[in-house]
């Protein structure tokens, strides 16, 4: 008997790491990708702080699970500090000793799960068009653009599985009502490579004013706008500065100085709008399935957005897997159940400590700094944080 074939729009980490999880289920895989080729060792990108699931899960994949440690450094302080920089006054609202996060590169980890896949299966350079799914509802048909040549082709397969992000066009087509909600704020985010000057004076302050810099992930919430620091392997470091206002205009009032100085000398900083979506209730139609961003959108004050693909991509195998070919309704319903209740609440959560951090109205406590909204922003605080879905125990 022929394998079944999944379709995957999308070549980032939520398509690559859906494409091993399918593969390991037994199915044939093929991703689609606008990108021209792979960007591993891209310099560009941001951060992402692994969960232990996320851990757990890509570790399975590896054939040296080690392999993580490599690209990774450990993150075990969850530091957040309320901050007046006019009064030079710091004050931490909340501390978690025990975070047990990853922090890798964007690049690094892409790379380390795209290595594990056959080189054939990633359409480098194809820009996705569109779908039509067969009469019987049997297969579905993909249509995509070669950038290089301009030729149209057709990919057919059994699934569709749509990792095209947080404008998903897959997700378009069936929930043309369902909008990005833009939050009103940025976020410019860097990566500082002092590889080459490990002992200049700017390493040496930013050290001075976070000596638990190597091990923690730290956050200044000032009002209006909050700033999150912490370090890569490689001798990076990570930034992300959320604001409502100008950087360049905020920056020295708004930073410890050293920090300041980290923000101006980065290359090549970044803008991202800050946008997430309200929960849906239906992901999956026929045998189109959507995964990652294009399921939930989401802020990134939680730190879910990957952790959440990697888990939607690790579900899905299983239960593809468990049910077979034969009963992809039952597959994608059960993913659908395991996935939904988790995810909703994520996003509104994640959505709830934004409005906290940068000190936003809130829609029924009025104003940040209250007691009671503090213990909220710990990464911790997130709604089934520990949970191991019981399809992958």
């Amino acid at each position: 008997m022929r394998k079944p074939k999944a379709i995957i729009v999308g070549g980032s980490i939520a398509g690559i790491s859906c494409a091993k999880a399918l593969i390991l289920a037994g199915w044939d895989v093929v991703v689609i990708e606008k990108t021209r080729g792979p960007p591993t060792g891209n310099p560009t990108g941001a951060g992402i702080a692994l969960h232990l699931l996320s851990q757990k899960i890509v570790k399975s994949w590896l054939h040296q699970p080690d392999l993580l440690h490599n690209i990774t450094l450990p993150l075990t302080i969850d530091q957040n500090r309320a901050v007046d920089r006019e009064k030079n006054i710091c004050r931490v609202l909340a501390r978690d000793e025990n975070f047990n996060y990853l922090q890798a590169h964007w690049t690094d980890l892409h790379g380390l799960i795209y290595n594990t896949l056959p080189v054939e299966i990633v359409f480098w350079g194809h820009l996705y068009l569109t779908f039509c799914i067969s009469h019987d509802k049997s297969t579905v048909n993909v249509k995509a653009k070669n950038l290089r040549t301009d030729v149209i082709i057709d990919v057919v397969g059994d699934l569709l599985v749509a990792a095209d992000g947080s404008r998903s066009s897959v997700r378009q087509t069936f929930l043309p009502d369902s909008k990005l909600r833009y939050t009103g704020y940025c976020a410019w985010r860097g990566v500082f490579d002092f590889s080459e000057n490990e002992n200049s004076e700017t390493i040496q302050g930013i050290r001075k004013a976070y000596p638990e810099l190597g091990n923690g992930v730290h956050t200044d919430l000032v009002p209006g706008t909050h700033t999150v620091l912490y370090e890569l392997m490689y001798k990076r470091l990570n930034w992300i500065c959320d604001m409502i206002k100008k950087m360049h205009q905020e920056v020295e009032k708004i930073c410890a100085p050293e920090h300041a100085t980290v923000i101006k000398e980065t290359k090549e900083p970044f803008l991202n709008l800050i946008a997430d979506c309200d929960p849906l209730t239906q992901i999956y139609w026929d045998n189109v399935v959507l995964i990652g961003d294009a399921a939930h959108p989401i802020t990134p004050h939680c730190a879910r957005s990957t952790n959440m693909a990697i888990a939607d991509a690790a579900v899905l195998g299983k239960c593809l897997e468990r049910w077979g070919p034969e009963n992809l309704h039952s597959a994608l319903e059960e993913h659908k159940s395991v996935r939904l209740p988790v995810t909703n609440k994520q996003v509104l959560h994640s959505r709830r400590v934004g409005l906290i951090k940068l000190g936003l109205p809130l829609p029924d406590r009025g104003l940040l700094i209250q007691t009671q909204q503090v213990l909220r922003i710990k990464q911790r605080s997130l709604p089934f944080f520990d949970d191991v879905p019981a399809t992958l125990e």
